[in-house]
C-alpha cells in the first residue's frame, strides 16, 4: 500500500511540475499578444495621424475656397465699375446739346479733362482685371489639386478605415481572449498552491509511514518486503471479496410486469431503471431472455474463478504470515487501509483531472527523462561533493600548519624579546692598565690562559668590530623585515581563514542539500526496486552479470581507496615542507639568540683559541 501511495505521491510532483510548464506557456502566449496589441496600437496612432493631416489639408482647402470666392466678388465689383465706365464713356460720345459760348468751353474742357481721367481709369482696371483674372487661374488650379488630393486622401481613409476594421476586431478578440488567458493563469495558480499543498501533506503522510524509513541492515529489508508483499495480497484479497460480494449480491430491476432480481450491481440497476422509464413499457422478448441466462452464466463462471482466486491468496496470505510470524491489530489495519484508499482515490482524481487537461492541451509528462536526469544530478552532485570534502580537509590542514607555525614563531619573537630585554647594554670601554700597558679583555685572557693567535693593532681591531657591527645590523634588519614577513602573512592567513570559513559554511549547506536529495533518490530508487518489473530484473540476472558488477564495485573501491592514499601522502609531504620551513626558521632564531649571548657575555670578539 505504502508502495502505491509512494508512486502516486510523486504524480501529484510531476503533475505540477506540467502544470507549471503549461503556466509558462501561457505567460509567453500572453507576452506575445500583449506585443501584436502594442503593434496594433501603434498602427492606429498612425492612422489617427493621418486622419488629422487630412482634417488640417480640409480646412487650409475651405480657407482658399474662401480665398476663391472673395476674390470672385471683388472681380464683379470691378466687372461693374468698367460696365459703368463705358456707359459714361458711350454718354460722352453722343452729340451735345449747343449750349452758350462761354458755357460750351467750359464743359469741353472739362468733358476733354474727365475723358482724359476715364481712359486712365480703364486702363486701370483692365490691369487689375488681368491680375485678378491670373490670381483666379491660379487659385482654381490650386483649388482643383487640393480637390484630388482631398479626395486621394479620402479614399486612403476608407481603405485604412476598411482595413483596421478586422484589426480592431481582432484587438477586442485579443483583449478578451487576455482577460480569459489571466483568468486561466489564476485559476491554474490557485490549482497549483492546492497541488502543492497536498503533496506536502502526503509526503509527511508518506514519511510518517513506517515503509519509507532507512534500513539498516539487510534482514531490516527482508522484513518490510515480506510486510509489503503481505499488505499487497491483502489488498488483492480484499478487491476480490468486494467483486465476490456485489456479484452475489441480488439487485431488483424494475420491469413492465413488476419487479425482478438479478445478479447485477448498482450502476446496472439505475441504468435499467433508467432505460425503462425511457421505453413505452413493452414485455420482455424470448431473445432477452436468453441474453439474461447467458449473463447470468457468465457471472457464475466468474464467480467460481473469483471464489478460486481468493482461497488461492488466502492460502498465500497465510503462509506469508507463518513465515513473519503473528498478525498484527486488525481494526488499526483496516483504519488505516480505509483512509489510505480514501486519500489513494481523492489523489488519483486529482491526478486523472490533470492528466486530462494536459491531454486537452497536447502535452505530456515526461517524468522517465526527469528521473534520469535528477540520477545524472545526483551523481554529479557526489562528485562535486566529494572533490569539496577534500579541498576542504586540505585547506583546513594548510590553516592548522599555518596556526602551529604562526605560534611558534610568536613564542620565538617573545623569547628573543626577553632574552635582549635580560641581556646587557653593549658598551665598548677598552681600558688599559698602566703595569703593563694592557686592556682587561688581554689581562683576562692571560688569566685564563689564552693565548692570542696572531696579534692585532688596535685601528684592525676597530675595523674587525665596525665590520661584524655591520653583519649584525644587517642580520638584524634581515630578521626584522621576516617578522614584517610573518605578520603580514599571519593576517592573511586570519583573513583566509575567515572566507576559509564562510566557504566551509556554504558547503555544509550545499552537503546538506545534497545529502537531503541523495535521501530522497534513495527512497526513490527503493520504491522502484520493490517494484514487480524491478525484481524481475534483478532475478534475470546471470550469475556473470552478477560477477561483473561486483568487480566493478571492486574496482570503485580500490580507485577510491587509492585516491584517498594519494591525498593522504600530499597532505603529508606539504605538512613536511611547511615544518621544515618552521625548523629553518627557528634555527636562524636560535643561533640569533646564541650569537646575542655571546655579545653580552664577550663585548669584542677576536679570534683567539686555547
Amino acid at each position: 500500500m505504502s508502495k502505491r501511495n509512494r508512486n502516486k505521491g510523486e504524480k501529484p510532483e510531476m503533475e505540477i511540475e506540467a502544470v507549471q510548464a503549461a503556466n509558462e506557456e501561457l505567460r509567453a502566449k500572453l507576452t506575445n499578444i500583449q506585443i501584436e496589441f502594442q503593434q496594433e496600437k501603434s498602427k492606429m496612432d498612425e492612422i489617427k495621424g493621418k486622419d488629422r493631416v487630412i482634417l488640417a489639408l480640409e480646412k487650409d482647402l475651405g480657407v482658399q475656397a474662401g480665398h476663391t470666392q472673395k476674390l470672385l466678388l471683388q472681380k464683379e465689383a470691378l466687372d461693374e465699375q468698367l460696365v459703368q465706365v463705358r456707359e459714361a464713356e458711350r454718354y460722352h460720345s453722343s452729340p451735345k446739346k449747343e449750349l452758350p459760348g462761354g458755357i460750351g468751353d467750359l464743359s469741353e474742357l472739362m468733358g476733354f479733362s474727365e475723358q482724359h481721367m476715364d481712359e486712365r481709369d480703364v486702363r486701370r482696371f483692365q490691369l487689375k482685371i488681368a491680375e485678378l483674372n491670373a490670381v483666379i487661374r491660379k487659385l482654381e488650379d490650386r483649388n482643383t489639386l487640393l480637390a484630388d488630393e482631398r479626395n486621394e486622401l479620402l479614399k486612403r481613409s476608407r481603405e485604412t478605415e476598411v482595413q483596421l476594421k478586422p484589426l480592431v476586431e481582432k484587438n477586442k478578440r485579443m483583449m478578451k481572449k487576455n482577460d480569459d488567458l489571466l483568468q486561466s493563469i489564476q485559476r491554474m495558480e490557485e490549482k497549483i498552491k492546492n497541488l502543492t499543498r497536498e503533496n506536502v501533506e502526503m509526503k509527511e503522510k508518506l514519511s510518517a509511514q513506517a515503509s519509507l524509513k532507512r534500513h539498516t541492515s539487510l534482514n531490516d529489508l527482508s522484513l518490510t518486503r515480506d510486510e509489503q508483499e503481505i499488505e499487497f495480497l491483502r489488498l488483492q484479497v480484499m478487491e476480490q471479496q468486494l467483486v465476490i460480494d456485489d456479484l452475489s449480491m441480488k439487485h431488483v430491476v424494475e420491469t413492465f410486469f413488476g419487479f425482478d432480481e438479478e445478479s447485477v450491481d448498482s450502476e446496472t440497476l439505475s441504468e435499467t431503471s433508467y432505460n425503462t422509464d425511457r421505453t413505452d413499457r413493452t414485455p420482455a422478448t424470448p431473445e432477452e431472455d436468453l441474453d439474461d441466462t447467458t449473463t447470468r452464466e457468465e457471472a457464475d463462471l466468474r464467480f467460481c474463478q473469483l471464489t478460486r482466486e481468493y482461497q488461492a491468496l488466502q492460502r498465500a496470505y497465510a503462509l506469508l504470515q507463518e513465515q513473519v510470524g503473528g498478525t498484527l491489530d486488525a481494526e488499526r489495519e483496516a483504519r488505516t487501509r480505509e483512509q489510505l484508499q480514501a486519500d489513494l482515490i481523492r489523489c488519483q482524481a486529482k491526478i486523472e483531472d490533470l492528466e486530462k487537461s494536459l491531454i486537452e492541451k497536447g502535452q505530456d509528462s515526461k517524468w522517465v527523462e526527469e528521473k534520469q536526469l535528477l540520477i545524472r544530478t545526483n551523481q554529479d552532485l557526489l562528485e562535486k561533493i566529494y572533490r569539496m570534502e577534500m579541498e576542504t580537509s586540505q585547506l583546513k590542514n594548510e590553516m592548522q600548519d599555518a596556526k602551529d607555525q604562526n605560534e611558534l614563531l610568536e613564542f620565538r619573537v617573545l623569547e628573543l624579546e626577553e632574552r635582549e630585554r635580560r641581556s646587557p647594554a653593549f658598551n665598548l670601554h677598552i681600558t688599559t692598565f698602566p703595569e703593563n700597558n694592557g686592556s682587561a679583555l688581554q689581562l683576562f685572557c692571560h688569566q685564563e690562559g689564552i693565548k692570542v693567535d696572531a696579534p692585532l693593532l688596535a685601528p684592525d681591531g676597530l675595523m674587525a668590530i665596525r665590520l661584524w657591527l655591520k653583519q649584525i645590523e644587517g642580520t638584524e634588519a634581515a630578521l626584522t623585515q621576516k617578522m614584517i614577513d610573518l605578520e603580514n602573512e599571519k593576517d592573511l592567513f586570519s583573513k583566509q581563514k575567515g572566507y576559509l570559513e564562510e566557504e566551509l559554511d556554504y558547503r555544509k549547506q550545499a552537503l546538506d542539500q545534497a545529502y537531503m536529495k541523495i535521501q530522497d533518490l534513495e527512497a526513490t530508487l527503493y520504491s522502484a526496486l520493490q517494484q514487480e518489473p524491478g525484481r524481475r530484473a534483478n532475478e534475470a540476472l546471470s550469475e556473470a552479470q552478477r560477477e561483473d558488477l561486483r568487480a566493478a564495485v571492486e574496482k570503485v573501491r580500490r580507485q577510491i581507496m587509492r585516491q584517498s592514499r594519494e591525498f593522504d601522502s600530499q597532505i603529508l609531504h606539504e605538512r613536511m615542507e611547511l615544518l621544515q620551513q618552521a625548523q629553518q626558521v627557528t634555527g636562524k632564531g636560535t643561533s640569533l639568540g646564541v650569537f646575542l649571548e655571546n655579545m653580552s657575555y664577550f663585548p669584542i670578539a677576536f679570534p683567539y683559541k686555547k
